[in-house]
């Protein structure tokens, strides 16, 4: 039996979502082999300064931003919770509906890897999907990286670190692969910072969401 392909789950605020976002979903969906890339929305993100834009603002301009993109799913799970929204709670909800044995890849990039021993019940992420660490051109590899790491996410990665994409099919859950892409430095913050210099954003986002934005004075 064919190993089912992976599903990503790729989490933020996304405020705005921007083309940043948008290739390393579509780099890590063809270079994996995924199924379909879920963006998740975080409605109270609980390890930064809440969100510029409302939950519906945001939700909507993920929404227009991947648009007509057949790998694209808006996950809309988190985004209107009360409580702050965990990795380990989505992964959770994920799992019970896809089933034990299906393949999930949270997908992340490097600094948020670094950072991850400071996540809500994070050990528990590795029982619940393969971490997908998105890596740019220029910026220092997990490899180099690893004296600077907590000693435990050190162990982690010697311990699950994969070296191809077939190990993302192999088990539902578990290995940490890392995975190149286009180097694309576009920040939600460097764009929120031009605008409020009345600077334009065009060319770092989709049109259709730099119309919703303008349209409803965000930023």
């Amino acid at each position: 039996m064919k190993p089912a392909s992976p599903i990503g789950i790729l989490g933020g605020t996304f405020d705005p979502i921007h083309f940043g976002h948008l290739r390393l979903a579509q780099e890590l969906a063809e270079g994996l082999s995924l199924r379909e890339v879920r963006f998740t929305p975080a409605g109270r993100p609980p390890h930064r300064t809440q969100p510029f834009a409302s939950a519906q603002q945001r939700l909507e301009m993920v929404r227009l931003g991947i648009a007509g993109n057949p790998l694209f799913v808006l996950d809309e799970r988190e985004i209107f919770k009360p409580a702050p929204s965990y990795t380990v709670e989505t992964l959770l909800d994920l799992r019970s509906e896809t089933g034990a044995a299906q393949p999930l890849c949270l997908l992340m990039g490097t600094d948020a890897f670094l950072g991850l021993t400071s996540w809500h019940r994070w050990r528990e992420l590795f029982d619940l999907a393969h971490i997908v660490v998105a890596q740019r051109p220029g910026f220092p590899g997990l490899g180099r990286a690893a004296a600077s790491m907590e000693p435990e996410l050190r162990d982690m990665l010697n311990r699950r670190l994969a070296n191809e994409p077939a190990a993302l099919c192999d088990a539902p859950a578990g290995a940490i692969f890392v995975q190149p892409i286009t180097a694309l430095d576009i920040s939600s913050t460097q764009i929120r910072a031009g605008l409020a210099a009345g600077q334009s954003p065009r060319y770092l986002l989709p049109d259709a969401v730099l119309d919703y934005i303008q349209t409803n004075e965000l930023y």
